[in-house]
């Protein structure tokens, strides 16, 4: 069975090709952006297989659908709500929710083999689905987070974080009072549940508000390097696979 995964976060995409070989099953390469996706499907055959994340680092996976005609199954891995999750069933496309835990994704692969019989009359109508996950309206991000602190319960609105980071193996909010708080999950999982018109994601360690941002300055290597309005603890470096996309986020 060759298997492909399309997914913009290089440490998901590891993190999905070693539960697919726990589960006997080899990844044949793994794809980051629209742009990488299309140059590869027009000189390759097309997988059987296709794990499919929807937000890549250049734009909706759909794109490239709409560039190419693909025959092959997708399971797509997603962080949308419920009511968009609806769309999937409705077409016959399974769907794995973030963070990916490993007995749904045994399942999923189990369904596909089970609709191997009948996926060549599969019509799956693509542009519907499209337009309902990118509807804000279907779309539900975290607005606040509570935190115990001692014998208190902190209530932190996420417009009021400047950002999100992680220091040695542990994970943290930065509140624009100047002050952090460890949380649970990993930056991976987080980025999800949050609002990307308010969130980026500038690199492995760090994910910022953009209303935080209080300079942003020229840096080495065609990177930038960002000055927030409180935090100051860690030099906060916009990688250089992120800037292009940065300068658009920025941009709205």
């Amino acid at each position: 069975m060759n298997v492909i995964v399309i997914e913009d976060e290089k440490p998901a995409a590891r993190r999905l090709k070693r539960m697919l070989e726990k589960l006997d099953i080899e990844v044949q390469v793994m794809l980051h952006s629209v742009e990488e996706s299309l140059n590869w499907f027009q000189t390759n055959e097309d997988p059987d297989l296709i794990f499919l994340d929807i937000q890549l680092s250049d734009g909706l996976s759909f794109e490239i659908f709409e560039e190419l005609t693909i025959h092959s199954a997708i399971i797509f891995t997603t962080a949308y709500d419920e009511y968009a999750l609806k769309a999937f069933k409705l077409n016959s496309i399974d769907y794995l929710l973030k963070p990916i835990d490993e007995d749904e994704l045994k399942n999923a692969v189990d369904k596909y083999h089970k609709q191997l019989p009948k996926l060549s009359n599969l019509k799956v109508n693509i542009d519907d689905i499209r337009k309902l996950l990118i509807n804000p309206i279907d779309r539900k991000y975290k607005k606040r987070f509570t935190l115990k602190i001692g014998q208190h319960i902190k209530i932190i609105p996420t417009n009021e974080i400047e950002c999100f980071y992680s220091e040695n193996k542990s994970t943290y909010i930065h509140s624009e009072s100047n002050r952090s708080f460890l949380i649970d999950k990993s930056l991976d999982y987080w980025q999800e549940s949050l609002d990307p018109e308010s969130f980026f994601r500038v690199n492995r360690t760090f994910i910022i508000h953009v209303n935080a941002i209080k300079d942003i300055v020229v840096y080495t290597n065609s990177r930038l390097r960002l000055v927030l309005n409180s935090f100051s603890e860690i030099e906060i470096i916009v990688s250089r696979d992120k800037v292009k996309e940065f300068k658009k986020w920025i941009d709205r």
